[in-house]
């Protein structure tokens, strides 16, 4: 243009391609929430089958309420110290136009209010999988609501709010690298330090009851991350969000690849769990990281997470906490190897300019993801322990020695989940029909062999 001859920016307008792709979007991290409940519920023994179901269906209730009367406010409102955020006109969202927009953005506040709020849903439903067989139905759903209200909707604020410190300081994290999977790890990890091992932790076996459970559940997971890692662009207008989308699928299958190398060389054999496993390590890792390295580097990121968390899981064994289903081998590990390798394999070309050191940037940004990290890791760690400890000493957190060994699914909701009195056939005869597992499958608690995934 001649020199001297400015044109006003456009304000934007809405976008219904946009919006309608955000609603989609936001579906898909929905459905993300009974894919999880599917994978933790197929690898838990029969017994806790129901309650590992409804420890993340129950989630989808109460954090929905929790955020519209106030989460939301809390996260996404005016910035408050950098810690909280603050915004009356979000409370109920009671004083939202139907057309107002997101600040800088082609959606509707309606459309990027319940996008956030998948977000919000699944975070603490990660956490049960490390609580499973052992924890009060309403110990958990109080906790739920206090560790939302405590711990998620103000990291949410650090990671993703402006003027949330983590956001002021620069840490990328795309779509939940930290506030989603390292404040879920670690806060599994801090509950599980005060509620204890299970009965019978590392003497009895505690296999998956359902593999094809495990692997349902896997397979929805992996395809509603496509709407929780593109849609967190918020949009389609630059083609951000269609690399992210590339680097989901690119990252998982390299993890998946990783992890069952890895197990064959460790272990002997390529399972179905550690597909599974793999694939949930890539889709974590990926999350934070995906949004500003290149299709190579998301190879990369998914293989180094596959290996790392594949390791990380045997931890449990060497240092005796009970994390049941590898909430912490696989998020908390996960989430910090991604979270970090943004240091290493952003291109500069993505998301933002900024650089890595493989692509001949500095130790700064990798300086602000450690930040980012350990800031977010301890805080959630600390509180969720002490809301554990509150709770155990109120009301009790953990079912007794009894109920435990009889099972949660029929002590706290009076069913189970499936009923053979109607199958017909000699029980003798089926039994001797069944050739014996061999000796390996026989103690999926065993330290030698991966077991909960």
């Amino acid at each position: 243009m001649p020199p001297g001859i400015m044109i006003a920016a456009e304000e934007p307008t809405l976008s219904s391609a946009n919006t309608g792709f955000m609603l989609i979007c936001s579906a898909l991290v929905m459905l993300m929430t009974p894919g999880l409940a599917f994978f933790y519920g197929g690898m838990v023994r029969v017994k806790s089958t129901l309650n590992m179901l409804m420890m993340s269906f129950i989630s989808l209730g109460i954090v929905t309420i929790l955020w519209v009367l106030y989460g939301f406010s809390i996260a996404f409102g005016t910035d408050k110290g950098g810690i909280v955020g603050w915004e009356g006109d979000f409370l109920g969202l009671s004083g939202l136009g139907i057309t107002e927009l997101w600040p800088g953005y082609t959606i509707p506040v309606y459309v990027f209010a319940v996008f956030q709020l998948m977000f919000a849903i699944i975070t603490p439903a990660l956490i049960s999988g490390a609580l499973a067989d052992r924890v009060k139905f309403t110990a958990w759903a109080l906790f739920i609501a206090l560790w939302a209200t405590i711990v998620y909707f103000p990291v949410a604020h650090w990671v993703w709010g402006t003027g949330g410190w983590a956001f002021e300081l620069g840490v990328i994290d795309f779509a939940g690298g930290t506030a989603v999977h390292i404040n879920a790890g670690a806060a599994a990890l801090g509950v599980i330090l005060v509620i204890g091992k299970r009965v019978g932790f590392k003497k009895d076996p505690m296999r998956p009851h359902s593999l094809p459970l495990v692997m349902l559940g896997a397979g929805l997971l992996w395809f509603g991350w496509f709407g929780f890692n593109a849609g967190s662009w918020l949009g389609n207008d630059d083609g951000v969000g269609a690399v992210m989308f590339v680097n989901t699928q690119v990252a998982t299958a390299a993890a998946m690849l990783a992890w069952l190398a890895y197990e064959k060389i460790r272990h002997g054999a390529f399972t179905t769990l550690g597909a599974a496993s793999g694939a949930v390590a890539g889709l974590v890792a990926i999350t934070p990281s995906g949004g500003s390295c290149s299709p190579l580097g998301a190879i990369a990121i998914g293989a180094i997470a596959g290996v790392l968390c594949a390791m990380a899981v045997g931890l449990k064994f060497k240092f005796g906490y009970d994390d049941s289903l590898d909430v912490v081998g696989v998020h908390l590990v996960g989430g910090v190897v991604g979270s970090l390798l943004v240091g290493f394999f952003a291109t500069g070309g993505v998301q933002s300019d900024v650089k890595g050191l493989f692509y001949g940037g500095d130790a700064s940004q990798l300086g602000k993801q450690a930040a980012g990290v350990f800031g977010v890791l301890a805080y959630s760690l600390v509180v969720s322990a002490i809301l554990a400890f509150v709770i155990d000493k109120t009301i009790g957190m953990r079912v007794s020695e009894d109920d435990e060994v009889t099972g949660v699914d029929t002590v706290e909701h009076a069913e189970s989940a499936y009923d053979f009195s109607g199958a017909g056939g000699g029980t003798a005869s089926r039994t001797a029909a069944v050739p014996a597992p061999p000796a390996a499958a026989q103690d999926s608690s065993a330290p030698a062999k991966k077991v909960d995934a």
